[in-house]
């Protein structure tokens, strides 16, 4: 994989012509975007079999958290504007154009009329309006939470006529545009009204109820074992880059067997003796042995806030600085090349994806390895070697407590590689690396129990930022509110929502980088993350898309 990245490009003026396309990230210079493309015509029919390291657990596009539970919910719904992957532009889809005012505080969107939900029933403004509605200001009575890190300051939305709607909030909201296009967590993806008058505890249970516009609907789901999506017939409403004529514009395969399979080892066996087709979350040791054997290895970066430990600014002992500072520069990242990563990954250089415009490379700075520069931080600060090399200040030990997930296959083998070098420092890192329910409950308590929480953000958007480490949204170092670091933070962050002029825009998250890195030391970036998929030589199409979610809208099988 290439581990150039573009730097900059166009946003668009401040306010955009109707229709006009403007471009909202970088291109993703590390993709392979879709498997086994050829020359031949697609074949109609045929499930594909997909294996996935985690459970799919919340379908509902507005409530996803796994990588699983985005690409079935993506697959049966659709968005008001499409992000082209390699280019990075915003283009239309659900919406035909759209236009904001100066301010960035009003999106009106006109709408592409004659598609419908599976169950027929109309998309339009209505529905529009519903789902944003619902999406930003929650529902209690049905257990929906607001989704203000992609609303805030939400005003609402107002019916134009039957296909226009103006969406309004009370702030610059310059990422908004972008996340008509996001098909990460809490995507964009539109339902039908029944599906909204329903509970999110009836929308777990039995996602089948989950109506969307998209080119597959949900068969069939069983907890831990797989979800089956079905084509759905019809269907001709795809964005302009993705559209085909074959098979009426519907899908090309019948159906998508996702099945949820653990075990890495098994996996792969069930690949190599033709049980799958394709599987998800490649062990990097198999990766060198199943291209040698002839399959497709398709990665792709995804884009965002990387896999990194936001540190805890308000709890002992990484609210002391120094130990923070210590933690970032005490280990060896260059070290996962060796021994955990493959040529489908990069280490961390910043705590923001190459991918992203207005990314600094801070390897061979604020990054760089130096571990007598961490040694001394750590004894200037009173920090002494005690018994065993872990270091003791005022008779309590260095320890800190991490906490991550285990649902990519990195990263615990470069947690653990993490841990082991920040010991021989003095700090003895307590690891925790759990599934992800277990991880949700610790993730709730991360204010008191932990001092490193471990995950991503994908969004191709430099905005992921500014809803991760803002103090007024999303806080993850727990920074004191009303502190001068607080408000320098929360002003620098929102300059990155003000403007969609490029220079500024890049500037804003150059700064902000600046601030969380740094000046104030709030995460201990580790690797960024990739979507690697094993695939046999007759599978041909599987999308990759700006999020690096996997769309099978083109996928086919050839014979084999």
């Amino acid at each position: 994989m290439s581990t150039t990245r573009p730097k900059a490009l166009a946003f668009g003026v401040a306010a955009t012509a109707a229709g006009l396309v403007i471009s909202a990230c970088s291109a993703n210079a590390n993709a392979t975007n879709s498997a086994g493309s050829t020359n031949s015509a697609p074949v109609i029919g045929g499930t594909l079999r997909f294996g996935m390291l985690d459970a799919p657990q919340f379908l509902d596009p507005h409530d996803t958290y796994s990588y699983p539970d985005s690409i079935i919910a993506d697959n049966i719904t659709d968005r008001l504007t499409y992000q082209d992957p390699k280019t990075g532009k915003i283009e239309p889809y659900l919406a035909t154009s759209w236009s904001y005012n100066s301010s960035l505080t009003q999106f009106t969107f006109k709408l592409r009329k004659g598609v419908t939900f599976s169950n027929g029933t109309p998309f339009n403004a209505a529905v529009v309006k519903a789902n944003f509605d619902q999406d930003a200001e929650g529902d209690e009575s049905l257990g929906i939470v607001a989704d203000t890190s992609h609303f805030p300051n939400y005003i609402g939305t107002d019916v134009v006529n039957p296909y226009e709607v103006t969406v309004k909030f009370s702030q610059p909201n310059a990422s908004f545009l972008q996340y008509t296009a996001f098909t990460g967590g809490e995507s964009a993806g539109f339902v039908s009204l029944s599906t909204l008058a329903e509970s999110k505890d009836e929308r777990t249970k039995n996602p089948t109820t989950i109506i969307g516009t998209g080119p597959f609907i949900i068969k069939s789901f069983t907890y831990e074992k797989d979800v089956i999506l079905v084509r759905r017939n019809g269907y001709d409403w795809a964005p302009p880059a993705l559209a085909h004529t074959g098979n009426g514009g519907a899908a090309y395969l019948s159906e998508i067997d996702m099945e949820t399979i653990p075990e890495a080892s098994v996996r792969t066996g069930s690949l190599e003796a033709g049980d799958l087709d394709a599987t998800l979350d490649v062990q990097t040791t198999d990766e060198r042995l199943l291209r040698k054997e002839g399959y497709q290895i398709l990665a792709q970066s995804v884009p965002g806030r990387i896999i990194s430990f936001d540190l805890n600014t308000s709890l002992f002992p990484t609210n002391d600085i120094d130990v923070r500072r210590a933690l970032i520069i005490g280990w060896n990242r260059d070290s996962l090349l060796k021994s955990v990563l493959t040529s489908s990954y990069r280490v961390a250089t910043s705590p923001l994806s190459a991918l992203v415009p207005g990314y600094v490379d801070y390897a061979n700075t604020a990054l760089k390895y130096d571990p007598k520069e961490a040694e001394k931080l750590l004894s200037d600060d009173g920090w002494k070697v005690g018994p065993g090399g872990i270091r003791v200040k005022d008779g309590k030990q260095l320890i800190v407590k991490f906490v991550g997930i285990n649902n990519l296959v990195v990263n615990e083998p470069a947690y653990e590689l993490m841990q082991a070098e920040l010991k021989q420092i003095g700090i003895d890192v307590e690891l925790s690396v759990l599934p992800i329910p277990d991880f949700s409950v610790q993730q709730a308590k991360a204010a008191t129990n932990w001092n490193g929480v471990a995950e991503n953000s994908s969004r191709d958007d430099p905005a992921v930022l500014w809803q991760t480490y803002s103090p007024a949204v999303g806080n993850a170092a727990f920074v004191a509110k009303g502190s001068a670091a607080a408000e320098q933070l929360t002003t620098t962050l929102q300059e990155i929502q003000d403007t969609l002029n490029p220079a500024q825009r890049i500037a804003a998250t150059e700064a902000a980088q600046n601030l969380i890195l740094v000046k104030y030391a709030l995460t201990d970036p580790v690797y960024e993350p990739s979507q690697v998929i094993a695939a046999a030589t007759y599978v041909h199409d599987i999308g990759f898309d700006a999020q690096s979610r996997n769309d099978f809208y083109n996928t086919w099988l050839g014979k084999h």
